[in-house]
């Protein structure tokens, strides 16, 4: 037989970039045959077929075992082709969708907990805040008893309803508004916002006194009559609410009653 246009086992491995190994099992399995068996059992394989192991590879990158690929191969029509190439690259969009949201959401967790290892928590401060996108629910009434808890459930079926594309992972923390803050009551948030990177509310720009504190969900007491204490030492009023975050929570610590919490207030300086 004539040998031009055939490769050896090992070179076919080379430039397929798989092991021997992996074509010895490829042959023994079926999956792919060498072109024909030669003295010595040497076994030779057709250039093209270099294209063939790229396709079995790519199968098993998205999921196919190989008695799958060897029974579509053995039976292949354009057709079941065209069909089969369509379903995994429907999957495969899935798939991809799924790891860009898994991908956001990890970044904006990380980002979180970076900005906030090693914060001097005794610290209370002016910055100016940009802008930053979240998800605000409704307002909330605490009647008939409502509890935080029972509230917060609230706020996820709202957005579960609301927006059932919504990825509901991200931290869900809360907003007080002006009237309550200057009336001292700050137990229970106005709304919960989900820290959510997509949402299409905002957090304004803006002034804001900022202060750090230890302890569970609504420990925040003290932080807040720091913040107070802070506004009238330096001329400064309250003109917006404040936002409650928890940057380290149940994610980065497992102790309950030592999550790092976040407050931000809206003010303005007097002249």
């Amino acid at each position: 037989m004539d040998k031009s246009g055939f490769v050896s086992i090992g070179e076919l491995a080379r430039l397929s970039r798989v092991t021997r190994a992996t074509l010895l099992h490829y042959d023994k399995i079926g999956v792919l045959k060498p072109m024909y068996v030669g003295e010595n059992n040497y076994r030779y394989y057709s250039v093209t077929q270099v294209s063939w192991v790229n396709l079995i590879r790519t199968m098993q990158i998205i999921g196919m075992s190989l008695k799958d690929i060897s029974e579509i191969m053995e039976n292949r029509t354009p057709e079941s082709i065209l069909r089969l190439f369509s379903e995994r690259i429907n999957i495969i969009n899935r798939t991809i969708s799924e790891q860009v949201e898994a991908r956001k959401l990890l970044i904006t967790l990380q980002t979180t907990i970076e900005n906030s290892v090693g914060v001097n928590e005794d610290k209370i401060e002016l910055l100016w805040e940009k802008s930053e996108p979240l998800i605000m629910g409704p307002p909330v009434e605490y009647t008939g008893g409502k509890t935080d808890w029972e509230a917060l459930l609230e706020f996820y079926n709202h957005l579960a309803l609301k927006e059932p594309d919504i990825n509901l992972n991200y931290s869900v923390w809360g907003y007080f508004s002006e009237e309550r803050i200057k009336k001292g009551d700050w137990k229970f948030p106005d709304r919960y916002y989900l820290n959510s990177p997509d949402g299409s509310d905002k957090k304004p720009e803006g002034w804001y006194v900022v202060g750090y504190g230890r302890g569970s969900y609504g420990q925040t007491d003290k932080i807040y009559k720091r913040i107070l204490a802070f506004i009238d030492e330096n001329n400064l009023e309250i003109c917006g609410p404040s936002y409650e975050a928890y940057p380290l929570n149940e994610i980065s610590t497992p102790e309950l009653g030592n999550y790092l919490i976040r407050i931000s207030l809206n003010v303005k300086k007097n002249r």
